[in-house]
């Protein structure tokens, strides 16, 4: 019997990256982030509790800071095509070259804190990186994974829930992923995300960062 073919239309990419020499990154990048929470007061944004930097950490998080964001344009490039699905000639052969526009923020989640639901209009790609998970890692009764809203809503899971279709993680439910030290998250920019709120005694420290056409 000819076995049947599947065409994933409407995928919903979710990135893993670990950085690498994420440690040497991740001193340089906490000494930054601790300095400028101590000079200056927190912006208010999606942050329910918590401190959230200025978005121009490009500017004040020093060499580290750069050196994240190209490894972010580097994992973009890898992932982006032209709307053929042609990969261009990028850093690497066969990767499509796009000059990133960025932009990147600190996060620090103490406990109780939070990030509303949002996304982050005007961007292509978006990502967190995890200085610190706050020993959620290891904890995962400690909350605060980053969580994914699945865009094409609850109706799946209205209509069967006891069902899934091969292949496919989520039916109308959401998907979180635990932070973890060293690691970057990229996802669609237009994806709608949230962060659970942190029940641990350390802090959650990330970075978030935007990458633009």
């Amino acid at each position: 019997m000819q076995q049947p073919q599947i065409v994933p239309l409407f995928p919903t990419p979710i990135v893993l990256f670990e950085v690498p020499d994420a440690s040497r990154l991740n001193a340089e990048l906490r000494k930054a982030i601790e300095e400028r929470e101590r000079s200056q007061p927190t912006a208010e944004k999606t942050n329910r509790g918590g401190w959230q930097s200025s978005w121009d950490m490009d500017r004040w998080g020093g060499p580290a800071a750069i050196q994240l964001l190209a490894y972010a344009r580097n994992v973009a490039n890898r992932l982006t095509t032209d709307t053929k699905g042609v990969a261009g000639q990028g850093p690497y052969p066969g990767y499509f070259a796009v000059t990133w526009i960025a932009n990147m923020w600190a996060n620090v989640n103490r406990s109780g804190d939070a990030n509303d639901l949002h996304s982050h209009p005007g961007a292509f790609w978006s990502g967190v990186y995890y200085v610190d998970d706050g020993g959620i890692d290891a904890d995962p009764t400690l909350g605060g994974e980053l969580e994914f809203i699945d865009p094409r809503g609850p109706l799946p899971v209205m209509n069967a829930p006891h069902l899934r279709i091969a292949g496919t993680m989520t039916a109308g439910t959401t998907e979180r992923f635990r932070p973890k030290v060293g690691r970057l998250v990229m996802f669609p920019s237009w994806v709608l995300h949230q962060v659970r709120p942190y029940r641990g005694t350390a802090e959650r420290v990330s970075i978030a960062l935007n990458l633009a056409a």
